[in-house]
């Protein structure tokens, strides 16, 4: 049997839980040490996943040649200053959501990618859903014929001890925004890889019902380089929580689902079946698992990442458009250059 690919875990707050659960279940993974600034929290962590390795310092982490993999869940504004050092280190890296909150750090992040030969992956468990990559298939095929209208609804509920669990959370600086940066990405990631690149935003963000910094209620128009149009509403203000919900509509055909699963899909006409009836919805409970066994295939067969920091930084792009249009008051133009407005 190959010896397994020894992780490390930078950050041990709530989203490593879900990388370490992925280490354990994978069988070609092993956690040999987990980083965290809060050296009792990196202690604790190792301890409950019998990881014997635990530093309060992730370049010590870095400094270990057994380790290939990294895995990358620390805030959001210092992704890249940590995926650069572990890329500079020879180390593989699988990053958090989004890629970073910056356009010149993730421009740094990619040019380090390139430079090392390291492998830059980032997670965005909604693509690996059932329902995503049949509805990749039907775009990508022509199925729905011409594309003309797609939306995403990313309306979370989120209290004001979310917000305070974490100082870091809401915050321009190591948040990079509210309701869309946060939260709402993963939807703008689907909805922009489905639907093709966006070309042009306009954009309202608010805050309303929290104290905190950044937006917790948005709303987008967006104009796709394929002529298609679209619209996002993005909220961590709304009580009860809605379920993610994504629509692309065509000349042929229609395709809605959400987090409960299938609500329409019709394709080339026809209406949709019991098979598609039956996929699961966008739920990614256990989304985690097969950025974490690619990462064992890039490491041992070279294999590329499941999303790369290209792909990634994309749905950033369109989320910094979004609140540049707002602070501004007219439609900007989505960029994917290394100059942040």
């Amino acid at each position: 049997m190959d010896t397994p690919v020894k992780f490390g875990i930078i950050g041990c707050g709530i989203i490593a839980e879900n990388h370490a659960a992925a280490i354990e279940a994978s069988g070609g993974a092993e956690l040999a040490a987990v980083a965290d600034v809060i050296g009792e929290r990196a202690r604790a962590f190792a301890e409950a996943h019998n990881c014997a390795a635990a530093y309060a310092s992730y370049a010590e982490l870095l400094q270990r040649d057994d380790i290939e993999v990294v895995s990358i869940c620390v805030p959001s504004g210092l992704h890249a200053e940590v995926a650069i050092a572990a890329m500079q280190a020879g180390k593989h890296v699988l990053c958090e959501k989004p890629l970073d909150i910056r356009r010149d750090r993730m421009a740094a992040m990619i040019a380090t990618a390139e430079a090392t030969g390291m492998k830059l992956g980032v997670v965005y468990q909604r693509r690996v859903t059932p329902v995503a990559l049949a509805a990749k298939e039907v775009a990508a095929t022509g199925g729905l014929g011409r594309v003309v209208l797609g939306s995403a609804e990313l309306k979370y509920h989120r209290t004001p001890g979310y917000y305070r669990s974490a100082g870091w959370r809401a915050t321009w600086e190591l948040d990079g925004g509210g309701a869309l940066m946060n939260q709402g990405v993963h939807g703008i990631d689907l909805l922009q890889w489905l639907m093709g690149d966006v070309r042009r935003v306009s954009a309202r963000v608010a805050t309303l019902v929290h104290e905190i910094e950044v937006e917790d209620t948005a709303v987008a128009w967006l104009e796709f380089e394929n002529g298609a149009l679209g619209i996002i509403t993005g909220a961590t203000s709304v009580y009860p929580e809605q379920p993610t919900r994504v629509a692309l509509h065509g000349s042929q055909g229609s395709l809605v689902f959400s987090d409960r699963g299938v609500e329409a899909w019709t394709v080339d006409g026809k209406e949709l079946t019991e098979t598609v009836a039956s996929l699961p919805g966008l739920d990614f409970a256990h989304g985690h698992q097969p950025f974490i066994d690619n990462m064992v295939a890039v490491a041992r067969e070279g294999q590329d990442v499941l999303v790369s920091a290209q792909e990634a930084r994309k749905a950033v792009d369109v989320i910094l458009a979004i609140y540049e249009s707002s602070r501004r008051g007219v439609p900007v133009e989505v960029t994917h250059g290394d100059e942040d407005g």
